[in-house]
């Protein structure tokens, strides 16, 4: 995917899944690197790397901020 860049990284599935409902109701597009894999063998998240959330270069500064209002002004924290 090309001008996609890693924002943030996961261990598992569950961490994101308000943040993924919030980057489709805002258009964004991302995908989630190593997703399938870990949710098969989810104790080789680590060796994977985790689950990289990557975006478009242009979307970055736009998801760091969603990212921060649910870990500041949320009660529903996310794992960066």
């Amino acid at each position: 995917m090309k001008n996609f860049v890693t924002v943030a990284r996961y261990t598992y599935p569950s961490e994101y899944a308000v943040l993924e409902l919030l980057l489709q109701r805002e258009e964004i597009n991302y995908v989630f690197l190593n997703e399938t894999v870990i949710n098969v063998l989810p104790f080789h998240s680590n060796a994977f790397g985790g689950i990289r959330l990557q975006v478009h270069q242009n979307d970055v500064k736009k998801v760091k901020e969603l990212i921060n209002e649910l870990d500041n002004d949320s009660p529903l924290r996310i794992v960066k």
